[in-house]
């Protein structure tokens, strides 16, 4: 079955804003409302604004690829990015540096902050970090290799609003599955760019997906869009391990996309999906 979309946009950094009503999350605000959730954090650039991600290995942090390249289409230079795991008020479980990052070979960055439905499904990025984050700090979590339409799913994000706190949809699900690609009815905004879309396995949660982008579908409700991950991340996986010539090394420069400009919270780019 086709995803039926009319409108998406990229999920970037804005500064804080009220969340819409009728939205509802859980606020893990304390360390004890975080246990089992030490691995998610924030992804952020220094002085510019932050993604979510969280921790697949004990040196690797998962997130979207449009979080590491600006708007013309360079790459964002890893000094530039940090990882604060278990992140809350300013305070985080632990703080590491990047000293490399991996994007997707299929994804092409854009020259305007907008993203394309075909470059969705390749919005992907590994960090590695400058120093591991033991397991007697953060568990790092699975991927999930079998998802289902109908599965029922959560997602733990920083977002616009609640940025300072992780924030949990405990119960959503996944609607709809094409081409490497699916949509959610999880309630996302923006910073919310790479967070972890889980689904239980057993007594433990995988990540089934990566949020890439939100929109609406032809009915007018709100939904939100990731990949399939296991053979993406497995050739993520294979390029950070072996390397490549174009990797972008510590010290070149660049900097974060964005959408918008200043402090404004309505710069959000539309784009059609093929």
């Amino acid at each position: 079955m086709i995803i039926r979309l009319c409108l998406v946009f990229v999920l970037s950094i804005l500064t804080a804003a009220p969340v819409a009503s009728g939205e509802t999350f859980k606020a893990l605000r304390s360390r004890g409302e975080l246990l089992g959730w030490e691995a998610i954090g924030r992804v952020d650039l220094v002085g510019k604004g932050f993604c979510t991600g969280a921790l697949i290995a004990q040196d690797l942090v998962l997130t979207a690829a449009h979080c590491v390249f600006d708007d013309t289409g360079r790459m964002i230079a890893p000094e530039r990015v940090i990882f604060r795991s278990g992140y809350v008020n300013g305070e985080s479980l632990s703080v590491r540096k990047i000293n490399r990052i991996i994007a997707d070979a299929g994804y092409v960055p854009s020259q305007d902050g907008m993203i394309q439905s075909a470059m969705m499904r390749h919005d992907l990025a590994l960090l590695r970090l400058a120093s591991p984050i033991y397991s007697s700090e953060a568990d790092p979590f699975a991927i999930h290799t079998t998802p289902e339409k109908g599965e029922v799913v959560s997602v733990l994000s920083y977002g616009r609003g609640r940025s300072e706190h992780l924030s949990w949809q405990k119960d959503c699900r996944v609607l709809d599955r094409y081409s490497g690609l699916m949509s959610f009815d999880c309630n996302v905004t923006f910073g919310s760019s790479g967070a972890p879309v889980f689904v239980r396995y057993g007594t433990r949660m995988r990540i089934l997906s990566v949020v890439s982008a939100m929109g609406k579908d032809r009915d007018g409700d709100k939904v939100s869009l990731g990949m399939e991950l296991p053979e993406a991340v497995a050739r993520l996986k294979q390029r950070m391990r072996y390397g490549e010539p174009n990797t972008l090394s510590t010290g070149a420069g660049a900097k974060r996309i964005t959408v918008g400009s200043g402090t404004r919270a309505g710069g959000a780019k539309f784009v059609k999906v093929n």
